[in-house]
């Protein structure tokens, strides 16, 4: 019977999709009335002809208002077409074959278990005819046999770390061999010893806490009574039993709880990361059972469907054979409880459907991309273009060496000796100041409660162009206050709420005293004193069936500490007795009993009966758009939702129907019978609510606002000023967004709105194109739907005209279309993006942005466990961008640059001490030396340009302009690492020369006085680079200079210790070094004299 069926909502949608579009029809006829009308029409109607797709978007009206077809002459909208044949093989054509192939075989090899609908028996699990997967969490990324080889995989996937493994390896081959071993092994061991142990130490903490949550011990019922059992050994059709407070170890039909009620709450915050707690109700025939070993003495089954990611959906069927006739029941998701939830009240048991890796909360979680920031990929760059140096250098000694003897040995030999050109230390350095960057944004009192969770991109938050940010809970508090009631003729404000409770009194008291039976007489007698007393009658009762219908149309309960239940209105005067107000707390419980709130329906209903008149009403409450329909006629309710839409307030409409008992009982037969159908099951129940809904009387209209978060307006007129664009995407309605725009200036008081009218075809976004093409500096509101149109037939225009925009917002949006938003922007434009949001539909739009910041808020904590950076209010990300930002991208850019400086000067030494030599392949220093070098000499002084800062943090704030010069890059360009490289080869050759100029009978006093001087310049660098001085920036040089003078009583074979005491030595060494720095701080000074930066002259 559930399959006859007929399925109103489709034929319904269908209708109003066939008349939404003959009103557009009529728009676009009527708009083409003009001059030119015809050709509107013929647009309109042909919406897939061939004129279309030659039409470009016009600058102007004149293709309109000619008559002939002359728009074939303008210039064509651009259109990519795929290369094929050799040159697209050549150009990336290749690549794709290979990973095409290599998917192939890794699909072969792996087939993935098919999934399939299942049957389960109560309390058998031997009785299953598949196999399930175990239930035992595993975040781990490695086991025993692969962190080895998978930790150096991710390593020497770099390019940096690649060469130099080649470098070292070649160290074991004797005619290669340059000086000692260690030289080339140890900074490269210590790189991956590093590596190793952080990676080493997160996957003992993931491989702890799945430990930890799979050795969680639960109740399984079993004929023999309860037993304890370990979660992870867990199966498919045990019951468990689940106290409050504990997690659900995996998804469950629920069947019994120790509620009266038959119902339970769960807390969902870690699955939808929505903190309101979700009612779930027992399957009936088991919860009426009168004792718990009684679902052993029944054979029963349940029938689930297939393992699916939908966790807001579920389709099965309970049913109980040994009982005459079988008894079955529909199982919906208010029936289940899935793993990864908690539950909050009483005591639950349930059976066993999903395990391990089919659970709704496993199939749920996706693997993030690992997110590289731009900073990287140029360093990867100039690592590449330091590598053609290298090369180009050996090539050019070989040469003038005249290619003698076995040539490509020499040249191998000095691609050796010049390797330290690249820097082994670049990436421990950057991830350590990395490392350092998120504890000072972490540490920082002025953004309390910031939490850095990736790494690897503070770099990121100094270079953003793009904002794309949600709205509720973002922008604002995510707390309704409740601000207007509309009944038509009369509309009441916060100020005169108190009238509502005046009328609610009265009408409360009247039938008390009715239904008390004494003082009806003087009833009467006082209602006669009233001045209006009709009006007041029929206002008095329209407020006290509106108020009613709010007060029963929810699913709010009311939840005590000591014992969570639900009150009917009879227990009221008990529940005041026993229960303070102090212990008592609300929970909104979703999906409701009767018909639940869903995205697409946007209503919800619930049918009651009043116990002393024994009359049915269904009152049902719900969003404008899809209630305007199901009410009776009347002439205000567009209206005011519209203007309560402009005050920033978001409207619901609440309305009534009284039901007969014949007709509540054939709508009970028709919902039941659907409610069991295994097809459609969705689609039949939505068909019989629908068939209910119909005429209802329209109760009120009411208004709640949302509130701005604290300093929301300063925090955007920041991010402005400095040069972002800001994208506001929500899932809420036109004028609502529009609204909240404009009162959280986002969009400026003086700026235009263009709000895009709705389009279907390719026909009408053409024209709407055109239309807003011809607006100057205005904001663009859009809706999703029109967004998804104009983005399939013009989505290169659409952007482009987009981002000149200087605000956009984007309503209705869903959560995948803000991630293919962020995903276009990506594309289009190249600019770096940011999202920032606080709930689970923000999670895709925050993983797809070059930088996710997401907000602890009403919603849950999903959105700021998703992302790289996590905070408390919105307004904290002006601090993080302006100054936390602009300093980590700084300094990054500094250190960087600094250590390839340190590498290149040692290089031109060697390449200077070379060509004096003949060209010979021979290191200029050994051993220690080099080793010591990079680390203990100069590691301390160069790690400290971590603690420099150009510019306070207040004054970054304060003019936040300065972010607009970090975008364009230019701390750290090909401009900027050329002035390094010459800077690098004058202090090489200046210190080499120096040092075999002044150099007396012995070849060692070369090394002696090149080195201490190389050390020396090093030091002094460092000094010139710092803008900001900071107390362990000098501890650091003066303890690398200590630590020097120290180790030459050590280095005797390198060092004459007589020679180095005298004072010969200290003024050669002086010498040199005074002639490579002094020209570079002369140089440094008149720079900043003549031209200096933006922001020195905000400090002066």
């Amino acid at each position: 019977m559930a399959d006859q069926i007929p399925l109103y909502p489709v034929r319904s949608a269908v209708v109003a999709a066939v008349a939404a579009n003959r009103k557009r029809a009529a728009y676009y006829s009527a708009a083409g009335s003009g001059p030119g009308g015809e050709r509107h029409n013929r647009y309109q109607l042909e919406d897939e002809s061939s004129h279309l797709d030659e039409m470009p978007l016009m600058m102007s009206e004149e293709g309109f208002e000619n008559d002939e077809s002359d728009y074939h002459t303008l210039p064509r909208a651009r259109v990519t077409y795929r290369r094929r044949g050799i040159e697209w093989l050549v150009c990336g054509g290749w690549k794709f074959l290979c990973t095409s192939c290599c998917d192939w075989l890794i699909n072969i090899c792996r087939k993935k278990k098919e999934l399939k609908a299942r049957t389960v028996w109560l309390g058998y699990p031997e009785k299953c005819e598949e196999k399930y997967p175990k239930n035992s969490i595993k975040n781990q990324k490695y086991n025993i046999f692969t962190f080895i080889p998978g930790v150096l995989y991710e390593q020497f996937k770099f390019f940096l770390n690649l060469y130099f493994l080649v470098v070292s390896c070649s160290q074991f081959v004797p005619a290669l061999k340059i000086g000692y071993l260690y030289t080339y092994w140890a900074p490269l061991g210590f790189v991956l010893a590093v590596t190793m142990i952080r990676e080493a130490v997160d996957e003992f903490r993931r491989f702890q806490r799945d430990k930890e949550m799979n050795s969680q011990l639960y109740s399984k019922l079993t004929i023999r009574g309860k037993v304890q059992v370990k979660s992870s050994d867990i199966q498919v059709g045990d019951l468990i039993i689940v106290e409050k407070n504990q997690r659900i170890p995996s998804d469950m039909v629920f069947l019994r709880t120790s509620e009266k009620t038959g119902s339970c709450f769960i807390r969902t915050d870690q699955l939808d990361g929505e903190t309101d707690w979700k009612l779930k109700v027992a399957v009936s025939c088991t919860q009426r059972l009168p004792a718990l070993g009684d679902l052993f003495s029944i054979s029963a089954y349940v029938y689930a469907q297939k393992p699916q990611l939908d966790i807001h959906g579920f389709e099965g069927t309970f049913t109980r054979e040994d009982s005459d006739p079988p008894i079955h029941e529909s199982l919906s998701i208010e029936n289940t409880l899935w793993a990864s939830t908690v539950v909050a009240s009483g005591t639950v048991i349930g059976v066993v459907i999903y395990t391990g890796k089919e659970t709704r909360s496993v199939m749920n979680t996706s693997n993030p991309k690992n997110k590289v920031g731009l900073l990287d990929l140029e360093l990867n760059q100039l690592t590449k273009a330091l590598f053609l140096a290298l090369v180009a250098l050996s090539i050019v000694m070989v040469t003038l060496q005249g290619f003698v003897g076995p040539w490509y040995r020499n040249l191998f030999r000095f691609l050796l000796l010049f390797s330290y050109i690249i820097p082994i230390s670049l990436r421990v350095n950057l991830d350590m100041g990395k490392a350092a960057y998120g504890w000072m944004i972490m540490k920082d009192e002025h953004i309390p409660g910031t939490v850095v969770r990736t790494s690897t991109i503070p770099e990121e938050l100094g270079r953003l162009v793009y904002l794309l940010t949600d709205k509720t809970g973002t922008l604002t508090q995510n707390e309704m206050i409740f601000k207007r009631l509309h009944l038509g003729t009369v509309s009441y404000g916060t100020d005169t709420m108190d009238e509502i409770q005046n009328h609610i009194i009265n009408s409360y008291s009247q039938m008390f005293a009715q239904a008390s039976g004494n003082g009806t007489s003087s009833t009467p007698s006082r209602k006669s004193q009233s001045s209006t007393p009709k009006v007041r009658k029929s206002v008095s009762s329209r407020i006290h069936e509106a108020v009613k219908a709010i007060a029963l149309c929810h699913n709010v309960t009311p939840v005590y500490e000591s014992r969570a239940g639900v009150i009917s209105e009879t227990e009221y005067a008990e529940v005041d007795q026993d229960f303070s107000d102090e212990n008592r707390t609300y929970q909104a419980s979703s999906p409701d009993e009767i018909f639940p709130f869903t995205s697409e329906s946007k209503r919800m209903g619930i049918i009651v009966r009043d116990e002393s008149t024994a009359e049915i009403t269904f009152y049902m409450k719900g969003a404008d758009v899809a209630m305007s329909s199901i009410v009776q006629y009347n002439d205000w309710l567009e209206e005011e939702c519209g203007n309560m839409a402009r005050e920033g307030l978001r409207t619901l409409v609440v309305a009534k129907k009284s039901l007969t008992e014949e007709q509540y009982q054939d709508f009970e037969n028709r919902y039941s019978q659907a409610k069991l159908s295994i097809h459609d099951r969705t689609l039949k129940v939505a068909a019989v609510v629908e068939s209910v809904e119909r005429e209802m009387e329209l109760l009120c209209l009411t208004g709640v606002e949302d509130q701005l978060q604290a300093d929301v307006r300063p925090a955007l007129e920041m991010l402005r000023n400095a040069g972002i664009k800001i994208w506001m995407l929500t899932g809420d309605k036109l004028e609502t967004a529009t609204c909240i725009a404009k009162s959280s200036h986002l969009v400026s008081r003086t700026q235009d709105i263009h709000i895009f009218r709705p389009v279907t075809n390719r026909g009408e976004a053409h024209l709407e194109l055109n239309a807003f093409r011809r607006k100057h500096d205005c904001a663009l509101v859009i809706a999703g739907d029109s967004l998804e149109v104009c983005l399939k037939y013009y989505e290169h225009e659409l952007v482009e005209l987009a981002c000149q925009c200087p605000a956009v917002v984007c309503c209705r949006c869903s959560p995948t279309q803000k991630a293919h938003i962020v995903k276009l922007l990506q594309q289009h434009t190249g600019k770096r993006t940011c999202a920032i949001g606080d709930g689970g539909n923000d999670v895709s739009m925050i993983q797809a942005a070059d930088c996710g910041i997401g907000i602890e808020g009403k919603e849950g904590k999903q959105a700021s466990l998703a992302a790289d950076f996590s905070i408390t209010q919105f307004k904290h990300i002006g601090r993080l961008l302006m100054v936390h930002g602009r300093n980590s991208y700084k300094r990054s850019a500094a250190l960087g640059q600094f250590v390839m400086h340190r590498g290149l000067i040692i290089s031109t030494m060697q390449a200077v001490f070379s060509s004096v030599f003949y060209f010979a392949s021979v290191p200029l220093y050994q051993g220690f030396l080099m080793v010591g070098y990079a680390t203990i000499y100069t590691m301390f002084p160069v790690f400290s340009l971590v603690l420099d800062q150009d510019v306070k943090p207040e004054m970054a704030l304060l003019y936040p302009e300065l972010y607009k010069d970090l975008t364009k890059g230019r701390s750290l360009s090909f401009k900027t690492f050329l002035i390094w490289v010459l800077i690098s080869i004058y202090q090489g050759g200046i210190l080499m020369y120096g040092a075999l100029v002044l150099f007396e009978s012995e070849f060692v006093h070369v090394v002696a006085i090149s080195f201490t001087a190389l050390i020396l310049t090093e030091l002094l660098m460092v000094a010139l680079t710092i803008r900001t001085w900071h107390w362990l920036m000098v501890v650091a040089e003066f303890l690398s200079l200590g630590c020097y003078v120290a180790s030459l009583a050590f280095l005797n074979e390198y060092f004459d210790v007589a020679f180095i005491t005298t004072v010969t030595f200290l003024w050669k060494v002086s010498a040199i070094t005074v002639v490579s720095c002094l020209p570079l701080y002369i140089l440094k000074y008149l720079k900043r004299k003549l031209s200096p930066p933006s922001y020195s002259k905000l400090t002066s």
